[in-house]
């Protein structure tokens, strides 16, 4: 039966309508993938995932296993282009995987395309559930932009991009309190691919067993939900948010991002919203393996300011 009767849940989302059957179904990416099983694409994501990780180290200059905190899963992985310069434009990217699965040592998909532009990639680690909590993971990809931000203060601007579950932590950047850490990082633009924005469905749905997340958690780390409220304005209003999402993601994913998409542009951001053509919630990651792939060309123009 529907959701909405639940104590302490109100107003109307349309995911209060859905059934729990529903809910589990929509939340559920690798039910919606057309040309494999379910556990097959995720078996080629993770397969694609370690091949173009090990292809990046092999092949690139890098700083591995770096730390940007104390904590044992607070490191990043650094990939220059040739040439290397500490004024090139530095990505950061933040894997996805529901917060509790997944790993920068099999996420480095768009190290190749992008050094070899001049864009030096980071893959940032983060604990994830059961051992990290979503305030924790917040806390520590906001740790990992100050520590880019301090170690080469000379960038041409940092850009995020994560997908799924990285995608809602880069989103928490927007609102995220810098004067706290003593530095402004040189944000100029956000890359959100197939991402959650409003966490309240998650806490229905068995994703949220390992994260044991309360409605309030979900209220504390929903960039849709804050943003709706947010005094705040763009820092630069030059820096370009990107919300993406796979023609084949699931009702509810292309859902959160039109509305994610929309509140950003209500807010006053420079925002653009791509349904990315015949992809679904795993293609529109691993693709970025690919130079001519629609969305590393996107990114690209984006980082490389090109029209």
């Amino acid at each position: 039966r529907p959701l909405a009767g639940r104590g302490g849940m109100e107003g109307p989302a349309p995911w209060k309508r859905l059934s729990k059957e529903e809910l589990e179904d929509q939340y559920s990416p690798s039910r919606w993938v057309i040309r494999r099983g379910a556990e097959e694409a995720l078996r080629t994501y993770s397969h694609i995932g370690d091949e173009a990780t090990k292809k990046a180290r092999a092949t690139r200059k890098s700083l591995l296993h770096v730390s940007y905190g104390d904590g044992e899963g607070e490191k990043l992985d650094i990939y220059f282009p040739e040439g290397v310069s500490e004024a090139s434009p530095f990505c950061l990217f933040f894997h996805g995987g529901y917060w509790q699965s997944g790993s920068k040592d099999t996420s480095a998909f768009m190290v190749n395309p992008l050094t070899e532009q001049g864009v030096t990639v980071v893959v940032v680690a983060y604990d994830i559930a059961p051992k990290g909590t979503l305030d924790q993971m917040v806390d520590q990809v906001t740790r990992s932009i100050v520590f880019v931000q301090k170690q080469y203060p000379c960038n041409e601007g940092i850009y995020l991009c994560g997908h799924s579950a990285g995608a809602h932590l880069a989103a928490m950047m927007l609102l995220a309190n810098w004067t706290k850490h003593g530095v402004t990082p040189n944000l100029k633009g956000f890359f959100l691919v197939s991402g959650i924005y409003d966490l309240k469905p998650i806490v229905y749905t068995s994703q949220n067993a390992p994260l044991l997340m309360t409605l309030e958690d979900a209220q504390r780390n929903s960039p849709q939900l804050l943003l709706e409220v947010a005094l705040t304005r763009p820092l630069d209003p030059a820096c370009h948010v990107l919300v993406s999402v796979g023609q084949h993601d699931s009702p509810e994913f292309h859902r959160q991002s039109k509305e994610f998409y929309q509140t950003l542009r209500q807010g006053g951001w420079n925002a653009s919203f791509e349904e990315i053509h015949d992809m679904d919630h795993f293609e529109i990651i691993w693709n970025l393996t690919q130079k001519d792939y629609v969305l590393t060309q996107m990114i690209l123009r984006t980082i490389l300011q090109e029209p």
